[in-house]
């Protein structure tokens, strides 16, 4: 190149920085939560968590290169909270991330945390919501569109964002309670009572004729995936997870937690009637099926106000799209060989307080009592080695720029979503579903696999099916901690994740990975230090002593319910030991009139009864006054 076409090249290159800058804006959002009561599907009034008193949380729509400042102001008295952009890779920005004692403090009651990033690498549909404790099923969740028009490959008329979801009559403190229980050994997860479509039950969208609309759907619910389709049209899939695709044609979607699909749907010339618009549990999740369970949600796609509303579409077969084969548009291909390897095996079983808990290897997630990220930069030359992080946290250590795979082995008879944070992945195999009756769980087998596709999906969401497996890849590029988790919720809860260090030198040399003030006020507000290992020692980051740990595994020769039985065993002993104590210490003078008295029982039936009894032995008893 000559120095002409140099100088041509630079001055292009500066106009569209320039312009990018100028068309830049900052978006700047003030948010405090509260808590409302809301009859949200129609059925029943519960409370919700607010935002400025409203709800539901506004949807945030934003252009590519845009900076977003969010203060975070948590308006609870008796709770911490926190916010996490799903699906933002907050390259450079890694502790606007979110998730608690992962990559900051928890926001404590009073406190206000400003989120402050640009969106630089992020395109597409995305969505926000608490990383605190099961609040976004409280209705703490909100979609997140970054637009850029003048990329975007396909031709719309408009853009309508549907966010899906279920909804609970009891409130997450609830059904935590009874979830994290002895009383609930096997772990079945709290059934939702409702599908609902942008938060709330029959919801219509009303359309032009003629019309194509991009059509953004968003799965904000936190346990059940669901299937979609739209009666009698059918949909282009052109974008996952903000990934956009080569067009892809189907009828029906399937759509687990946290992931997001946007199609093409194009209207029809005639407006004479309406369409349903259909929402279903993949009941296969669920461990049982209540009665008055409705299992599909009728929802309307309305041409005509004036026409009747339709009834519900019902399908012959769950014909829906695998996403396995969607290939993205700008065409990338496959990584080759990993240069790291992680394998882990998903397991659910109890532990030795009788709950349970789920398993990555046998690990349970146990927060650290220092943030991760926080420890990768305090920890200098020490950042590298994984046990400073902790021996529960499941940490891993990534070199710069390399290539990982993650192995999961599903041992499991549930199918569970997985989220990875700050990057997309290519998804390399997804074995088929097994048999939980009839089949042992199959673990990827390295020597007899399918064919790598040559164009690997991407996305940062990814089901695993039962008693099944996956392996995905991704290049370490993006120096950060990053958490990975099924995104059910009441799974995330029973520690069902591990932790990526991604390049520690890097997070450490790079200026805008430095805490901020909102970062370190909120660990001093909660006495949360800041600088150490996993268990808070600044001294010799080798030294985990007190750090935080799981319980303890069952004893060996002992089952998940000989534990559970013993635990209720042991319960009901000693309630029994109370109540001997009590009545033993009662005054027993009169006992049997006192008891009859306690139980109202009629004193001449008692007496007749009494006085059979003593006509047939030899030793009369006393009587009972009945004054």
């Amino acid at each position: 190149m000559n120095s002409v076409s140099r100088w041509i090249a630079l001055t292009y290159s500066t106009l569209v920085l320039t312009a990018t800058l100028v068309r830049a804006e900052t978006h700047v959002f003030n948010w405090t939560t509260g808590w409302g009561t809301y009859n949200v599907d129609g059925t029943k009034e519960r409370p919700v968590i607010t935002c400025n008193g409203e709800w539901p949380w506004p949807d945030v729509t934003v252009n590519k290169g845009d900076r977003v400042e969010v203060y975070l102001n948590n308006g609870f008295d008796d709770r911490n909270t926190s916010l996490h952009f799903h699906g933002l890779f907050q390259n450079g920005t890694n502790q606007m991330d979110g998730p608690n004692m992962v990559v900051q403090c928890p926001i404590g009651p009073g406190d206000t945390f400003l989120y402050n990033f640009t969106v630089e690498d992020n395109v597409g549909t995305y969505w926000y919501h608490s990383h605190t404790a099961g609040q976004y099923q409280d209705g703490m969740r909100g979609t997140f569109v970054v637009q850029d028009k003048d990329d975007f490959p396909y031709d719309y008329d408009e853009d309508v964002v549907l966010q899906l979801g279920e909804w609970y009559h009891d409130v997450t403190d609830v059904l935590h309670h009874q979830f994290l229980s002895v009383y609930n050994p096997t772990g079945a997860e709290p059934i939702p009572q409702n599908l609902i479509m942008n938060n709330t039950r029959n919801n219509t969208w009303h359309v032009q004729p003629d019309t194509t609309y991009l059509l953004r759907l968003v799965n904000t619910g936190g346990f059940v995936s669901q299937y979609f389709w739209i009666e009698d049209h059918e949909m282009e899939v052109v974008e996952v997870d903000g990934v956009y695709t080569d067009r892809n044609t189907t009828n029906m979607i399937y759509i687990t937690t946290a992931q997001r699909y946007s199609v093409l749907v194009h209207t029809k010339n005639s407006t004479d009637r309406n369409y349903a618009v259909m929402q279903k549990f993949d009941d296969t999740m669920l461990d049982k099926l209540p009665a008055d369970l409705q299992l599909n949600t009728t929802n309307y796609m309305v041409y005509n106000a004036d026409a009747e509303l339709p009834d519900e579409d019902v399908v012959d077969e769950l014909d829906f799209l695998d996403d396995f084969y969607l290939v993205p548009y700008n065409k990338v291909e496959a990584l080759g060989d990993p240069d790291y390897r992680i394998t882990v095996n998903v397991s659910m079983d109890n532990l030795i307080n009788g709950i349970n808990y789920a398993f990555f290897n046998n690990l349970t997630y146990v927060v650290p009592k220092v943030p991760t990220l926080m420890t990768a930069l305090s920890a200098g030359e020490d950042a590298v080695n994984a046990e400073v992080y902790g021996s529960n946290t499941h940490s891993y250590v990534l070199g710069k720029d390399e290539i990982v795979e993650i192995v999961l082995n599903n041992l499991d008879s549930g199918t569970h979503p997985f989220h990875l944070h700050g990057h997309v992945f290519q998804t390399m195999v997804r074995d088929v579903a097994y048999d939980a009756d009839t089949d042992v769980p199959h673990p990827y087998q390295e020597d007899d696999h399918p064919a790598f596709p040559e164009y690997p999906m991407l996305r940062d969401t990814i089901y695993v099916r039962p008693q099944s497996n996956f392996v995905i890849r991704f290049k370490a590029d993006n120096p950060g901690v990053w958490f990975f988790h099924c995104h059910i919720e009441w799974h995330l809860t029973q520690g069902l994740a591990f932790v990526l260090i991604e390049d520690p030198q890097g997070i450490q040399e790079r200026s805008s990975q430095q805490l901020t003030e909102s970062s370190i006020n909120a660990c001093k507000s909660l006495g949360v230090p800041f600088e150490g290992n996993a268990a808070g020692n600044t001294d010799d980051y080798m030294n985990l002593k007190g750090e935080n740990v799981q319980e303890k595994f069952i004893p060996s020769g002992f089952t998940a319910k000989g534990i559970v039985a013993m635990t209720f065993s042991c319960l009901a002993a000693v309630l029994g030991l109370v109540a001997i104590a009590v009545y033993g210490l009662m005054d027993l003078s009169n006992i049997e009139e006192k008891v009859i008295n306690e139980l109202d029982l009629d004193v001449d039936q008692v007496v007749a009864a009494d006085s059979n009894t003593e006509d047939n032995e030899s030793e009369p008893k006393r009587r009972i006054n009945s004054d």
